[in-house]
């Protein structure tokens, strides 16, 4: 088995004031695809440019295809690419001019330019739109665009920082299956972080939480959701606010297995929710908590995220800043 990455009790600080890497510990084995999960300041970002030589780490050991991120950066920027979160693209010149720039950049044989574009752009479904300024792309094409130009050299592994964060559905689904598509024909690995719990449940092999610069689990989704196990009853009480004597009384009980909130919802965890439902809905009764609607689902990654961390993985900041910056550079 082939280490697209190792990493060993990898620390950062900065300032010597914060922690954003507190004794990190991954293997990934290339030719996966690997998702990093955490709240805003967990350390992601962080990992991600120890990882592509942009930061060093404080101490412990990181490794890329085997090279040592301290003492090896020139070789490994050799073999990765790196997306990252904001614009990485020149708005007032076409997608061809922009990939043409990057693979002059990136060493690319003149001779071997213009069909090493031709193929990265088809690949992202850019070809139509290729003498295009990138300013008059939506979205989702700029975001492609970025893409393409990281594809250009093919490398072994890409490191993606919210590739979709901002884009609509469709332009995700896009950007998606042009990505999984690259990594079936050239193997590549695929390494990204995301707010979106959807993305990480259908593309990643293998998911790592963490938190205020630790790990807090690691696993395919499939181990993630089995470690809550049951099912998960959901109470929404129409407002925000539950009382704390409410959630201990139920956390007691014999037939819960978690207890959680996330605004007006009270998510119970348990392992049969046809024989619990009427004993909590009478506890709860009994306790005069409003309750507008009922619904059972089985765990998924968002009650992991929940069970782990204590709150809910947010979309909602980070995209209207991503939004907001991308607006103004395109605007000039």
């Amino acid at each position: 088995m082939e280490l697209a990455i190792d990493v060993k009790q990898v620390t950062k600080n900065f300032q010597k004031k914060v922690w954003a890497l507190d004794g990190i510990d991954l293997t990934l084995e290339a030719g996966k695809v690997f998702a990093l999960l955490g709240p805003n300041g967990a350390g992601k970002t962080t990992l991600m440019r120890i990882l592509t030589t942009q930061f060093k780490p404080t101490s412990g050991e990181a490794r890329v295809f085997g090279l040592d991120v301290k003492r090896e950066g020139g070789k490994i920027r050799r073999l990765i690419s790196y997306v990252p979160q904001e614009m990485s693209v020149w708005t007032d010149v076409s997608g061809y001019e922009n990939l043409l720039v990057y693979a002059k950049i990136f060493g690319i044989p003149k001779a071997q330019r213009k069909q090493v574009i031709h193929e990265a752009m088809e690949k992202m479904g850019l070809t139509k739109v290729a003498n295009n300024l990138v300013k008059t792309y939506s979205g989702g094409m700029v975001r492609r665009c970025e893409i393409a130009c990281a594809l250009l050299i093919k490398p072994r592994i890409i490191f993606l920082d919210e590739p979709t964060i901002g884009l609509d559905p469709s332009a995700r689904s896009v950007v998606w299956k042009e990505l999984i598509e690259f990594k079936k024909e050239y193997g590549t690995t695929i390494f990204f972080n995301t707010h979106y719990m959807d993305e990480a449940n259908a593309y990643a092999d293998e998911i790592m939480l963490i938190n205020k610069g630790k790990v807090v689990t690691h696993g395919t989704a499939a181990e993630l959701k089995h470690s809550i196990g049951g099912e998960v009853i959901i109470f929404n009480t129409g407002k925000e606010g539950i009382k704390e004597t409410i959630i201990d009384s139920i956390r007691k009980m014999d037939v819960v297995k978690d207890v959680s909130i996330d605004r007006a919802e009270l998510r119970i965890v348990v392992n049969d929710a046809e024989t619990a439902l009427p004993r909590i809905l009478d506890s709860l009764r009994s306790q005069d908590m409003p309750i507008t609607q009922i619904s059972m689902a089985k765990p998924s990654l968002d009650d992991v995220f929940l069970k782990y961390v204590g709150t809910k993985l947010e979309v909602g900041g980070r995209l209207s800043d991503v939004r907001h910056m991308r607006i103004m550079i395109k605007k000039g």
